[in-house]
């Protein structure tokens, strides 16, 4: 005889349900909330041994469509699409594509090298490249003793 596991939903004890309930759906709403209405793509921050990289998802937009403005310690990256009205001699039955626009600041700490950040946007992905400053390094030197 073989015993067979289902994963039945109905079936979890109390314990899986609490779990699911406190574990995974604030995160799904944050998600939605974050992405849907706020209006906010979601963004990956990587660091490197010599850089920090921002990774922000706008699929769809193009690198015209962007604008990164550095003011002081302030880094805003905001995009709006320009919707061009275009006369059609096809009927739209439904139309679920939209652009939103979105504004993202971020603070940048002492250690970003200002007048090299970079930016380059490919494949539905804004990178930008915020260099770290080259540290000063302490000479070090050995003291003999007498």
């Amino acid at each position: 005889m073989t015993f067979v596991k289902v994963n039945n939903p109905a079936a979890k004890n109390f314990d899986g349900l609490m779990k699911d309930i406190f574990n995974e759906i604030p995160a799904t709403f944050g998600k939605t909330l974050r992405e849907d209405l706020l209006g906010f793509p979601p963004v990956n921050i990587v660091e490197s041994g010599n850089s920090y990289h921002l990774e922000v998802a706008a699929p769809g937009m193009e690198k015209t469509d962007f604008n990164l403005k550095l003011d002081g310690t302030l880094l805003t990256i905001s995009a709006t699409k320009k919707e061009e009205a275009k006369e059609e001699a096809s009927k739209s039955i439904r139309k679920e594509f939209s652009y939103k626009g979105f504004k993202r600041t971020f603070t940048l700490d002492e250690q970003i090298d200002a007048a090299d950040i970079a930016a380059k946007y490919e494949n539905g992905i804004l990178k930008v490249d915020l260099p770290k400053k080259e540290e000063t390094k302490v000479a070090s030197k050995e003291i003999t003793i007498q």
